[in-house]
């Protein structure tokens, strides 16, 4: 049984900063991961789609942007259901950081 995660993220960036500044970060989504992920993403329009393979599942995912929220839908998927408390948790406390400007040199 899948168990699906909703998540919005407020902002004042607007969508087109909202939308650069999350594909700067998308990379550090595996880091998140306790033992690793294997991520892929494509963006659909203003929608970034995503797929994280971790703990032999495959996780679908879709980050939605809008002008003054982003909005994450997580569907977990069997056994992974049962972390849906504590990644709903970490996702409302960390998911700002995707908003964040990225750092990297």
């Amino acid at each position: 049984m899948q168990r699906p995660i909703n998540v919005d993220l407020p902002h004042k960036l607007g969508r087109e900063e909202a939308r650069r500044r999350i594909a700067a970060n998308i990379h550090k989504l595996e880091s998140h991961i306790p033992g690793g992920a294997e991520v892929s993403s494509r963006w659909e329009g203003d929608t970034l789609k995503l797929n994280v393979g971790a703990m032999g599942q495959s996780v679908e995912s879709e980050i939605g942007v809008d002008d003054s929220v982003v909005h994450c839908r997580i569907q977990l998927p069997g056994l992974l259901s049962l972390f849906a408390s504590p990644i709903e948790a970490m996702l409302k406390s960390k998911g700002s950081d995707l908003l964040l400007e990225d750092k990297r040199d």
